[in-house]
């Protein structure tokens, strides 16, 4: 009697759930607690829309309020919360990191008041307009508060050897070495380094970047299972074609390791890529540079609408720093400078004075301090030209204030390129001229990633994503984030 066919299948490889490794076990820790406390916002915020829908006095009075809201309170916030899990505000992937968590933190909001308000239309049901906005006009920001609180105390357990992901870099020695880079410089982030998977033949103790060899990229996933890897990143040269990387995913599946594949690619804002499947092919579109988007209106309006503002604010500040300095040492109250702006254009950039009158006469005696002597710009920690009023003033920035008017000028944006010394420009090279497209910023990438410790290099790099990348948005986050750095007063010197 012929046998089955079925029964001559080998089914000794197919893959099973392995348990969860520790840093798997933390991460579901961490959602839950995070989804935790979304539920107690929620509730807070149901529960604040309900008091001041009756104590605000900018409604109507009405009896029955409380009633509604206790009736339907419970079933919006489960909405609101399913609404959560539904768009992935709990992804792994977007924890404490980037935009996307944000933005879909907003979306779930979106929906569930969407949903409340074509379920009240269809049922008729009399919900109260104050508590419905009250809810989310409560809910959305304490939310947003605290997935930043949240976020801000996972980069502290990242900081304290907590949660950390266990990687593995698999490619070419000189691409794993660019990829350890990035990781190593962006430590918040959480990677731990444990070691490299090389091509065949290019066998060694380690990188030159000092990444221990872990094993060849032949041997993917046994390398990462014996090292308990939880991220394999692919790089140039990790497989010789999709089929080997096709099936290295196949011996991964079910142990609980992400998997990463970078592009040769970089320096390009998610917002200029687009994933596009084409008959099974993934094609990455990147959309053209934006440095014609930092130079038309929109910029512009956002820069002398927030300009004059923030002037306006500030102007006591400004008048108490001014008489300071002039109580100082009698000199003047503002150190102007020529510095180049868009196009090459030169203008005078404006500034508090911080340092002696003589200050420029005095540099040629101070430069064997530069702090950065290979580089293309001029720093030293701990100036001997700065006065006691400058220390403060710089520390805190605001020295700078007077560059509010720099951008009214319209010589300046609120945000962009560190403005450059023409000594500075006449040393560039031609890629590095690029950042001169756009107006130089009062803030900018810059600001909020280390002021005065970045290398020139960083400096550079982090001038040419902005001026390629360019967006709104991006500018709106720079200027929260300018905030923090100014009170961390990292880097200021």
């Amino acid at each position: 009697m012929r046998e089955s066919g079925l029964a001559l299948l080998d089914v000794s490889a197919r893959p099973t759930s392995q348990p969860l490794s520790e840093r798997s076990r933390g991460v579901r820790i961490l959602q839950l607690a995070i989804a935790g406390g979304d539920l107690l916002v929620i509730s807070l915020a149901t529960v604040l829309a309900a008091v001041g829908r009756t104590h605000l006095g900018l409604f109507s009075a009405t009896a029955d309020v409380n009633d509604v809201a206790q009736s339907v309170g419970v079933w919006i916030v489960a909405g609101w919360m399913l609404a959560n899990v539904a768009l992935g505000t709990y992804a792994r992937g977007y924890l404490g990191v980037g935009t996307i968590e944000y933005a879909r933190i907003l979306s779930a909001a979106g929906c569930t008041a969407g949903l409340i308000g074509i379920m009240s239309y269809l049922t008729k049901f009399n919900l109260s307009r104050g508590f419905f906005v009250l809810m989310f006009v409560i809910g959305i920001p304490l939310l947003l508060l605290w997935r930043r609180i949240a976020r801000r105390l996972v980069h502290r357990a990242h900081a304290r050897g907590l949660l950390l992901t266990r990687v593995l870099i698999s490619g070419s020695p000189g691409h794993v070495d660019d990829v350890a880079a990035v990781l190593e410089r962006e430590s918040w982030l959480g990677y731990r380094i444990i070691g490299a998977l090389l091509p065949e033949g290019a066998a060694r103790g380690t990188t030159d970047r000092g990444v221990p060899v872990a094993g060849q990229t032949d041997e993917t996933a046994d390398a990462v299972i014996r090292n308990e890897a939880d991220l394999v990143v692919f790089t140039e040269g990790a497989f010789p074609s999709a089929a080997d990387f096709r099936r290295i995913a196949w011996e991964l599946e079910g142990h609980h390791v992400q998997m990463a594949v970078v592009p040769s690619l970089s320096d390009i804002s998610s917002g200029r890529i687009m994933m596009r499947p084409v008959g099974g092919l993934p094609l990455v579109h990147v959309e053209q540079p934006r440095s014609l988007g930092a130079s038309r209106g929109l910029k512009r309006t956002f820069d002398l609408v927030g300009a004059t503002a923030l002037l306006l604010i500030a102007s006591p500040l400004m008048l108490a720093a001014a008489i300071a300095v002039k109580l100082q040492d009698g000199g003047p109250i503002l150190f102007r400078q020529t510095r180049v702006g868009r196009d090459g254009a030169l203008f005078e950039c404006l500034k508090f004075r911080s340092m002696v009158v003589d200050a420029e006469a005095q540099l040629s005696a101070i430069t064997h301090l530069n702090a950065n002597a290979d580089g293309v710009l001029f720093k030293i920690q701990r100036d001997p030209r700065i006065t006691r009023v400058g220390h403060v003033l710089r520390r805190y920035s605001i020295d700078e204030l007077p560059q509010l008017i720099n951008v009214i000028n319209g010589e300046m944006s609120l945000v962009g390129p560190r403005p450059a010394l023409p000594a500075e420009v006449r040393r560039y090279v031609p890629d590095v001229q690029r950042r001169l497209h756009v107006r130089p910023g009062m803030t900018g990438l810059w600001q909020v990633s280390g002021r005065s410790d970045l290398s020139w290099d960083d400096t550079v790099r982090l001038d040419l994503y902005y001026v390629d990348n360019w967006s709104l948005v991006q500018d709106l986050s720079i200027v929260a984030k300018t905030v923090h750095a100014v009170i961390r007063s990292r880097g200021a010197y």
